[in-house]
């Protein structure tokens, strides 16, 4: 490097997800450090755009999670300003974010996704939108935070959604309950990496704390399952990440019920702009197993920032 990028580093920010990003931009921090790199790393407030102003970075790494940071918000602000950012442009992280219009985008493109409803949080609470076992989740949110899991035999909808303080917004996404393995694929540029299957260890779910807390999921990666589902994940997980106008690395996620059909039923759950790159996330260890360091996946990124994604 004859010059030595200046690279910002944005992370937390103000969404229910602020603890993860301040993780996955500490790590990525460090990362670009080791890698050669001169980095500022900033928690992201409301005075943003005049702190961007002042640093003029040559690079943004966007590592905000959430509302704001991943819906094209702060997408939006790189552009106005002209930072070169990573991850996707406005489009596609407002586009991915929202869960109900993915899904139009994504089965319009022969992805199959899972039956589902969208409504007021309190007439989800009334009655089943959809016969048990179903999923309730807000339709803009990330790291499963407000996703209710309603079993087959339940009498009534999650009543959590009557809540006066609910923080998760009052329109809500009900779909039809997929068992079966928990399947994600990284996407890096145009290239589909390696397959983990996620097995939650003492959660009923891929729930937050699966998701980041040491020992709170084990991952096998590659994913034991047959060559042609493992290479149908890589194929839907590339056209997904295509059909959503994303740029730079994204992750999808999938489940595969085998005792559906004679094959089985692989169902796209949602594609993630801004993955977690913590030590414990799945984005890092799939890159790794695809012969990428952790320094090499972040550089690759920033150098792969641009306006106009």
């Amino acid at each position: 490097m004859a010059e030595r990028k200046h690279v910002a580093v944005l992370m937390g920010g103000w969404s229910a997800e602020r603890p993860v990003s301040l993780w996955s931009g500490e790590g990525c921090a460090a990362a670009l450090e080791r890698a050669g790199y001169r980095v500022t790393r900033v928690d992201v407030q409301r005075d943003i755009a005049a702190v961007l102003q002042e640093l003029r970075p040559d690079v943004a790494f966007n590592a905000l999670h959430g509302p704001f940071g991943e819906d094209g918000c702060i997408q939006g602000l790189l552009e106005i300003l002209g930072i070169p950012y990573t991850h996707s442009g406005v489009a596609a992280s407002a586009l991915a974010m929202d869960k109900q219009k993915a899904k139009a985008v994504m089965k319009a493109a022969g992805i199959p996704v899972a039956e589902h409803k969208v409504l007021h949080r309190l007439e989800a609470a009334k009655a089943h939108a959809l016969p048990p076992p179903y999923v309730a989740k807000p339709v803009r949110e990330g790291s499963s935070f407000g996703v209710l899991i309603v079993k087959e035999n339940a009498e009534h909808p999650p009543q959590e959604l009557y809540r006066e303080d609910w923080p998760y917004g009052d329109i809500v996404m009900v779909e039809r309950y997929i068992p079966g393995r928990e399947l994600t694929c990284a996407v890096m540029g145009n290239v589909a990496l390696g397959v983990t299957e996620v097995m939650p260890l003492g959660h009923g779910f891929y729930d937050f704390d699966a998701k980041y807390a040491p020992g709170g999921s084990q991952h096998v990666l590659p994913a034991e399952i047959s060559p042609f589902v493992y290479q149908e994940v890589q194929k839907l997980s590339l056209r997904a990440h295509q059909a959503l106008g994303c740029k730079g690395v994204t992750r999808a996620d999938f489940r595969f019920d085998e005792q559906r059909g004679g094959g089985g039923e692989l169902i796209c759950l949602e594609v993630n702009t801004q993955p977690g790159m913590t030590q414990t996330s799945l984005v890092p260890e799939i890159a790794a197993h695809a012969g990428h360091s952790y320094e090499d996946l972040t550089s690759w990124m920033v150098e792969n920032a641009s306006c106009g994604r």
